[in-house]
């Protein structure tokens, strides 16, 4: 049994229970030495904090457990950190939702115009943590699992000296409905890029059975964060592929766009009444297991993902997970340094990709190879604050694409959250 240190930076988040419930099921192959619980919310961090340590307890996984707002302190002596941090809070997701309509434009936490202002936001606040990570615990590996996780591990790994690898829920969620519908054994491709991914075949006994799960009417469960409003079966045939959930923002954009400017309150709204309301249970001192209310958040199987992904580094499993990684020649269609969402061998070295040979779906790789560019953009432009580099990114994305409404909008947002973009205000601090 392997034992480990982890800190948690974030750990105000009400998803933080959904983690240490996965410790706990995984308590047979992780000892938890140190569990380091940072956040700079002191109201969040104690109330969160509280309940997973009641968890743990009723467990009797006997860690010693540190709450803290200091991240230098919750660093010491880490072997695994894990990144779930939201720049500006829900507030700041309300702004990135709604004010991109007003220009007739979708906006959304993670991708589009809303996403690209959360991964402004957030690219300094990583680098900062990445500096810390890089003078306290050299060796700890960063398992970022901050949205949009993609573009925030493009910035980590070309840009910085961590170890990281990107984790996201949709994959697990994606593969296990297609393992319920057709068999354990299936041989299942998953590719792409965070948030932008498809399913593109599905073997049994050598055959592809995807094409007859299409015509079958056959789609993964749709995340709860998201409004279904479904793929037809001419579009799943025309694409090729499984599609994620959040590809109904690219495949079925007019009809999300109408809905989100009907809507009574924004996705952040609804999430600031559930948070509020797990907080209230949280404070139940009686309370020591996750309640259901939870995956309404939209983080179902969050802990699968992050525990099963440090157990096989940890202990040196090479098992398959899929995350976010450098492409290291995975898909002939990208390139090396690319971050991509592949299937990957991990063990004690990290992730290795595993390679996908003779893909040949056109629509697939155009839409990746648009979207790579776009996040390479947003990371110079979090980087550098340069707004020619912003609307670079932003005239390539499918959800933008237009330059004066792009434009007003980003100028917009751009005033909205000056106080967590320093890098496009350097000029006000001379």
């Amino acid at each position: 049994m392997k034992e480990i240190s982890v800190a948690v930076i974030g750990s105000g988040s009400t998803y933080c229970p959904e983690l240490i419930y996965g410790f706990i099921e995984a308590q047979d192959s992780l000892k938890l030495k140190k569990l380091s619980l940072m956040d700079i919310d002191e109201r969040k961090r104690t109330i969160v904090g509280n309940l997973c340590v009641r968890m743990l307890k009723k467990a009797k996984i006997d860690c010693e457990v540190l709450m803290t707002d200091s991240l230098d302190e919750a660093l010491e002596g880490a072997d695994f950190v894990l990144t779930q941090i939201r720049v500006g809070k829900l507030p700041a997701r309300h702004l990135d939702e709604t004010i991109p309509l007003k220009y007739n434009l979708i906006g959304q936490e993670t991708t589009g115009i809303g996403g690209f202002f959360k991964a402004l936001r957030t690219i300094p606040v990583i680098g900062n943590i990445c500096k810390r990570i890089e003078a306290i615990c050299p060796d700890a590996w960063l398992i970022n699992f901050t949205n949009p996780s993609g573009i925030i591990t493009e910035y980590v790994l070309n840009h910085t000296n961590v170890k990281c690898i990107g984790l996201c829920n949709v994959p697990i969620n994606m593969l296990d409905d297609t393992k319920e519908a057709c068999g354990e054994d299936s041989d299942i491709t998953y590719l792409g890029l965070n948030h932008l991914s498809w399913i593109t075949s599905v073997k049994k006994d050598g055959k592809d059975i995807l094409p007859q799960m299409i015509a079958e009417g056959f789609t993964p469960e749709v995340m709860q964060n998201i409004k279904d409003d479904g793929f037809s079966l001419e579009c799943l045939k025309a694409v090729g592929g499984l599609p994620s959930s959040y590809l109904q923002y690219f495949y079925g954009r007019n009809a999300k766009l109408e809905y989100l400017k009907n809507e009574e309150k924004s996705r952040a709204q609804v999430c600031m009444e559930i948070e509020e309301d797990l907080l209230e249970m949280y404070s139940d001192e009686k309370l020591d297991e996750k309640p259901a209310l939870l995956d309404k958040r939209g983080g179902h199987k969050y802990s699968l993902a992050a525990v099963s992904l440090i157990d096989a580094i940890a202990n040196d499993l090479n098992t398959v997970n899929v995350v976010n990684i450098k492409n290291n020649g995975a898909l002939d269609f990208m390139d090396d340094d690319d971050i991509v969402e592949v299937a990957a061998v991990v063990g004690k070295n990290g992730a290795v990709p595993i390679k996908t040979s003779d893909f040949k779906n056109r629509h697939i790789i155009g839409l990746m190879r648009v979207i790579k560019e776009y996040e390479k953009f947003t990371v110079k432009a979090g980087i550098g604050g340069c707004d020619d580099d912003a609307m670079n990114a932003l005239l390539l994305h499918p959800l933008v694409g237009d330059w004066e409404a792009g434009n007003k909008c980003f100028q917009e947002m751009k005033q909205a959250h000056k106080d967590y973009l320093p890098q496009f205000f350097k000029q006000d601090k001379n």
